[in-house]
């Protein structure tokens, strides 16, 4: 097994609830499924489409049924073989989520995707390799993920990619950057992922971390315009969001320096109130970032099917894709799909995409982005392309 490395950051999803989760609902008497050459292929599907993440669980279904669509060219089969494909809702809850898998497992399917929770992906990573199923999980972004064993892989960015495109706003090179965010295991975890990166990178990190319970800003936001950092890393979750960028710009911190932020999905966008103009966003994915004749056709076909395009719905359709490829190349041969994905280079919405034979890292673009005020709304612009290759992950050293 790979070693395992533990960061999270502002769009990293994490939330985990103990709600009920839906039966499985798959191959029915429990016998085993697969090993016929005209048998259907059984994919099981494992996210939250209830809790608190359900928006993001929606993105990421709407994205995969679209590129099972464009992967298969319309037949949803491969190879003459249909794909039976079954959704299990997760709620958030790791527990629910192993017994999904375990329950779909034993059924022979051998084939498993979703997840938009870190918490939820690690237990499943776990369940594939003991059980030695593929599994391609979905948007859920700690770094654990990458290098923890040969049958997991991801698809979408992880949390060192963010981290890595915030400090593609300035030459982090004997740069000082601060992290503002709260102190607990959130914000400590956004300040160990942007030592490790731009640390790297020779920068100098500082941090003003602020009590989970505050109210009351204007203190830690002097703090922060005090220390004229060259770039300003906010990580923030809650409902006390509003109210911290509201400290952040009374004090000056906006106008002063560069102050990057993760842009997540639509919902947010209203979130920053009127500091929104003057903040700079990392982005993994808006609708329209990346203009590529695949994001076309999954905005196409996410939209006719009802569904509204957002920040996870490419890992849905790049999941699609990157399963109908390890069938194509490995029927119902875990081993031999497992190297189909090893190194697979492909066209997926938001451009080049590869597959790091070495840990399974989703090498990807990724975006530089501002709000702008549109009427009573905010809309995202793209302000710049980051090159996959510039914001790639470590590589994950195997153990």
């Amino acid at each position: 097994m790979r070693s395992r490395k533990f960061f999270t950051l502002a769009a990293a999803a994490a939330t985990i609830l103990a709600l009920a989760a839906c039966a499985p609902d798959g191959a029915g008497t429990g016998a085993p499924v697969g090993g016929d050459d005209a048998a259907p292929i059984h994919i099981g599907i494992v996210y939250s489409e209830s809790g608190a993440l359900a928006a993001y669980g929606e993105a990421y279904k709407y994205g995969f049924e679209a590129g099972i669509d464009h992967a298969t060219d319309g037949t949803r089969t491969v190879k003459g073989r249909k794909l039976d494909i079954t959704y299990h809702d997760d709620t958030g809850d790791p527990e629910k989520a192993v017994s999904a898998a375990k329950d779909l497992i034993g059924k022979g399917y051998k084939i498993l995707g979703g997840t938009v929770v870190s918490g939820v992906a690690l237990p499943l990573a776990e369940q594939a390799e003991q059980n030695k199923v593929l599994y391609v999980s979905g948007p859920a972004a700690v770094d654990g993920i990458t290098g923890i064993n040969r049958y997991t892989f991801r698809s979408g960015r992880q949390s060192l990619q963010d981290v890595a495109t915030a400090g593609s706003f300035i030459d982090t090179k004997g740069a000082d950057v601060l992290v503002y965010a709260q102190a607990n295991a959130f914000g400590q975890g956004n300040l160990k992922a942007v030592e490790t990166v731009l640390g790297a990178q020779g920068a100098r990190v500082s941090s003003v971390l602020v009590p989970e319970d505050a109210t009351e800003f204007t203190p830690s936001s002097k703090k922060v315009f005090d220390a004229k950092a060259d770039l300003v890393f906010v990580a923030w979750a809650g409902a006390t969001s509003g109210a911290m960028w509201q400290g952040l710009d009374q004090q000056g911190v906006l106008d002063s320096t560069t102050v990057v932020t993760g842009l997540g999905d639509v919902s947010t966008y209203g979130a920053y109130g009127e500091a929104a103009e003057k903040v700079s966003f990392l982005n993994h994915y808006f609708p329209g970032a990346a203009g590529t004749e695949t994001e076309k056709i999954m905005l196409d076909a996410v939209k006719a099917a009802g569904g509204t395009p957002d920040l996870f719905t490419p890992d849905g359709f790049v999941a699609a894709q990157m399963i109908v490829h390890a069938i194509a190349e490995g029927g119902d041969d875990v081993e031999a799909m497992v190297d189909a994905l090893e190194g697979y280079e492909f066209e997926g919405p938001k451009g080049p995409t590869t597959v790091r034979a070495s840990d399974h890292a989703l090498i990807q673009p990724m975006y530089q982005a501002k709000l702008v005020k549109d009427g009573d709304a905010w809309t995202p612009k793209l302000v710049e392309k980051v090159d996959g290759k510039a914001v790639a992950p470590a590589e994950v050293a195997s153990s």
